[in-house]
């Protein structure tokens, strides 16, 4: 238990006394991600997060997985009216219709954004800043929510037709990819990723 403290001291506050989320924050958040299903699904789920706590989402994540084919874009863009009524009536998941028709719009997109870039991270990874800002002190991060570069990967993506694509949700999902290193200064896994 002491160990976990000691560690829990050096790491973001947000994640701390929860398993979960620390696993998250420790193995995953922060970190580069290349893999195109992987990305859909992160998108995804910012989608489904709009209005609720990330640790709701991560909690459901793994039923999520299973209720959308592993985030196959290629398979949700076929999905049909059955399968919007499967994916409402799964307690398992987030019910939301209009975020699950989105998913599936997006999905079609997503097809198109790999046919224009070769992959949908070379899409976002092209809103990646310049120059690499200072990580955040706590009270600098709970004011984080947008920056000039997730307004116009969101514009970007709603242009292309995406749905359900905010500057917030855009935010998250730089700050989760790694295209901004938001580890508080101090975090010893924002420092192993800054190196």
């Amino acid at each position: 238990m002491k160990k976990r403290k000691n560690f829990s001291a050096k790491t973001c506050f947000w994640c701390v006394g929860n398993e979960e989320y620390e696993s998250y924050h420790n193995e995953e958040w922060g970190r580069y991600c290349f893999d195109d299903y992987k990305l859909f699904e992160k998108i995804s789920l910012e989608v489904f997060q709009c209005g609720l706590s990330w640790i709701t989402i991560l909690k459901k994540r793994k039923h999520f997985r299973m209720a959308f084919d592993q985030f196959n874009f290629y398979k949700i863009s076929e999905y049909n009216f059955l399968d919007v009524e499967r994916l409402a009536n799964n307690k398992e998941i987030i019910r939301h219709k209009g975020k699950i028709l989105a998913t599936i719009n997006n999905a079609s997109c997503a097809i198109e954004l790999v046919k224009e870039f070769g992959s949908i991270s070379n899409f976002i990874y092209c809103y990646k800043p310049t120059v690499n800002k200072k990580r955040p002190s706590k009270k600098e991060f709970l004011s984080l929510t947008k920056s000039r570069e997730s307004i116009k990967l969101s514009n970007d993506f709603k242009r292309r037709g995406w749905k359900f694509i905010g500057p917030k949700n855009m935010y998250a999902l730089m700050q989760s990819i790694g295209v901004v290193n938001d580890h508080l200064r101090g975090c010893i896994v924002g420092d192993i990723i800054e190196d």
